[in-house]
């Protein structure tokens, strides 16, 4: 307001009416008149509190929990897997559609198809001097041993190298396996040089707990792959070690892949209503990987997305900007299916595109509760999103810590497109620290999702506070970004 009502409270009393006639007709626009910005903006912000809280009440652990049990179920009726390309995922879209479309949604699906390798053998013994079986798995678009497989010595690189480097390769590795430590770089970086010290193989640890948790890792892109590469749990990798530095240790290897197109899909559905120049995006991938049914990765983010949309339906006519929810397949390929959507858009959709909301295992048993966060070259906005629900969850009591945008998900094509980007989650193969413990409780030193990429990622495994506490979340900021996404557009300059 152009006045304050500090002159009014001092003024001399012959002056009261005046000053309120005065106040009354400064303070309300003239009937048909524009109302000042800062009025509108307060009524935005006000109608989208109001649908954040109603659709926020509305969305809850137990709703999401019987998503849950149809994807529980398409795993378990195709082979206990939901992953891109199996008849579980299809189950698993089938349920998803069926549930959309009931609550008066069109959905789109949207192909594409993504090269991919299929491990035909995955061998490994150690042959001397204390012969055992290990229990490798075949890195995606790993080439071949020869044929009948390969026998030789194995070459351990110095303990601080990651093999990211000429220099970690400068010891006697020409024509051995070399054991190489995971992280420091791209695993295609790593096969790019053992291939150019003439290594015969490269075994790369998967440091998690437990010691033997293996996860099979993908050299991207396919071309670099030059060695055959498989990945060690990190029990295997260590006694490996130590059995060389007591001397020579003989290896027996038989790698093999064979190389496959796989097709696969997105699922999209749109609000009726709302301006699409500011579509807001809200999705979780659908697709488990191959190595169990995926219910808290990520069918648990999925369940919530799904929720979330149905419980939005009856409140369509609130919304002011498109809200769009996806439901991304071949997540665990690389990000395929949010890639490719991306890919598929103009620039005009693209710059039309306010914002993502992506996430990742939020039913963890042994839960963090972590917000997406942005630091150095991150797109402009991506800190409004974050504040948006750290505000959310500080309003419930509720802390949390920052989860950094690794590239590891769903959101990561969108912010190579400049598109901001925000979510949580409640933990994968993140170790819970002791602060950590102090914040959520549960037990330092073990994985926030002992069963990460495993069998054991079935529906008993999760945790329903955890999830509801998620949902809330998810439901609050996609209502507030339905009606008021203006902090996030002047963040990014529009």
């Amino acid at each position: 307001m152009a006045l304050t009502r500090a002159p009014f409270r001092t003024a001399a009393p012959a002056c009261a009416l005046a000053c309120a006639a005065l106040l009354v007709a400064t303070a309300a626009p003239a009937p048909g008149a524009t109302p000042a910005p800062s009025v509108r903006a307060d009524a935005v912000r006000a109608d989208a509190e109001r649908l954040a809280g109603r659709l926020a009440s509305e969305v809850t652990a137990a709703g999401a929990w019987r998503h849950l049990e149809a994807f529980q179920r398409a795993a378990d009726d195709h082979d206990g897997v939901r992953a891109a390309g199996t008849a579980g995922y299809d189950a698993s879209a089938r349920y998803v559609t069926r549930r959309l479309t009931e609550a008066g949604y069109q959905v789109r699906v949207q192909r594409f198809s993504f090269p991919d390798s299929v491990p035909m053998a995955q061998t490994a013994q150690v042959t001397a001097p204390d012969p055992r079986t290990l229990h490798p798995l075949l890195a995606r678009f790993s080439p071949a041993t020869p044929d009948g497989g390969w026998r030789g010595r194995l070459a351990v690189l110095p303990e601080k190298a990651y093999g990211c480097d000429a220099a970690d390769y400068a010891g006697d590795v020409r024509g051995h396996a070399v054991l190489a430590r995971v992280g420091g770089c791209d695993l295609a970086r790593k096969t790019e040089l053992a291939a150019a010290a003439g290594a015969a193989a490269l075994l790369v640890n998967v440091d998690q707990q437990p010691a033997d948790m293996n996860i099979r890792s993908t050299v991207r892109p396919p071309a670099v792959a030059r060695v055959p590469t498989a990945n060690l749990s990190r029990g295997e990798a260590e006694r490996l070690a130590a059995d060389a530095a007591r001397g020579p240790v003989d290896l027996f290897l038989d790698l093999r892949g064979r190389a496959v197109t796989t097709d696969s899909y997105n699922l999209l559905a749109d609000t009726p209503a709302g301006r699409s120049d500011r579509t807001v995006v809200l999705g979780s991938h659908l697709d488990s990987a191959t190595e169990g049914p995926g219910l808290n990765d990520n069918g648990s983010s999925a369940a919530m997305v799904l929720e979330t949309a149905l419980r939005l339906a009856p409140h369509r006519d609130q919304v002011r900007n498109r809200v769009r929810f996806a439901f991304w397949g071949a997540e665990e390929e690389g990000m395929v299916g949010s890639g490719y959507y991306v890919g598929q858009l103009s620039d005009r959709e693209r710059r039309e595109t306010a914002l993502v909301l992506n996430f990742e295992t939020i039913a963890s048993p042994n839960y963090a509760r972590m917000v997406y966060h942005g630091t150095g070259a991150v797109p402009p906005g991506t800190d409004t999103v974050e504040k948006v629900f750290t505000d959310r969850f500080a309003r419930r009591g509720l802390p949390t810590v920052p989860l950094e945008f690794d590239g590891r998900s769903d959101f990561a094509p969108f912010m190579a497109a400049g598109i901001p980007a925000g979510g949580g989650s409640a933990g994968y193969n993140h170790l819970k620290t002791p602060e950590w413990q102090r914040l959520f409780g549960g037990t330092a030193g073990e994985l926030t999702d002992p069963c990460y990429h495993q069998t054991c990622d079935t529906l008993s495994h999760l945790d329903r506070t955890i999830l509801g506490q998620f949902g809330d979340a998810m439901a609050w900021a996609t209502a507030r970004f339905a009606v008021d996404v203006s902090d996030v557009g002047t963040a990014r300059g529009r």
